[in-house]
């Protein structure tokens, strides 16, 4: 191709970067609308919380987070974060090496069930485990006879919980598994290795960032949880409610400072997460 063939292709081509370039004010109004609308929607509700919560100093701060049900509603969130993380983190390698790596009937429709909690009310969700487990419910008498309670009391709550933050890992590892293919787990295949040292030594690495970003939301998500577990709950004070359903009482009972400074709590627990998670962003990149 001659000098001048190859300088109009370049021109071309720098026109054609030129092009997508937008005018200066559609990048100022759009930086505008959406630091304005990051500032309505979350920013100065963050900031009101905060201000609410100390309206009264902080010794009045400080006893509603100390308060025994306070302290009991803290315990009981992060014993269903501990129990919720572990078992989801399993479950999501699980599906998604199973979806990912093998071809099968029904796959589509596996992943329409691991789909389902995103599209189910999460009171729906507790409503049916009231119905399978509960004292009436199709598993209850048996459970009445083995001296088992799962509604009303922490195993209702933690499974409650699973369901509603069953797709996190999973819908994070399949692109990056997808993307990946099975190239290298072929090749360490073909050089003897077993399956377990396959995954510990080859597909873990690989997929270590986005397990762990999974499991931060999966976190996230299960110390947040309201609607499935206000159902299976049974609202026992110092007993099976978690900090949401906590901050919801001592509001219904109209201890509003109270609430804002245990929603507080709450508020600095999601910071960590994505403290964390911006942490282990920066370690990717």
């Amino acid at each position: 191709m001659s000098k001048g063939g190859a300088h109009v292709m370049s021109g071309n081509r720098s026109a054609s970067i030129g092009g997508l370039r937008e005018p200066r004010w559609v990048k100022v109004a759009l930086i505008s609308i959406t630091l304005l609308l990051i500032g309505l929607f979350i920013v100065l509700p963050l900031i009101v919380v905060g201000e609410h919560a100390f309206r009264k100093g902080f010794e009045v701060f400080w006893a509603a987070i100390s308060d025994d049900a306070a302290l009991s509603a803290v315990k009981l969130t992060l014993t269903v974060a501990l129990w919720t993380v572990p078992v989801n983190a399993l479950f999501g390698i699980a599906a998604a090496w199973v979806l990912t790596k093998f071809q099968f009937r029904g796959k589509n429709i596996l992943l329409t069930l691991i789909d389902l909690p995103f599209a189910v009310s999460p009171v729906i969700a507790g409503l049916i485990y009231v119905l399978m487990y509960g004292t009436n419910g199709w598993l209850g008498k048996y459970l009445d006879q083995a001296d088992i309670t799962v509604i009303f009391s922490t195993p209702g709550i933690v499974i409650a919980t699973i369901f509603v933050t069953f797709p996190f890992v999973v819908r994070e590892l399949m692109p990056l598994m997808q993307s990946q293919g099975i190239n290298e787990e072929e090749a360490a295949v073909t050089l003897g290795a077993s399956g377990w040292r396959v995954f510990w030594q080859v597909t873990l690495p690989n997929i270590k960032w986005a397990l762990l970003y999974g499991i931060i939301l999966c976190n996230a998500r299960a110390m947040g949880e309201f609607g499935a577990v206000s159902v299976v709950s049974g609202h026992i004070r110092g007993e099976t409610n978690t900090l949401p359903l906590h901050i919801e009482i001592l509001y219904n009972e109209y201890h509003f400072v109270e609430a804002f400074a245990v929603s507080m709590l709450l508020v600095v627990l999601a910071l960590i997460t994505l403290i964390i998670k911006s942490i282990m962003e920066g370690w990717e990149s």
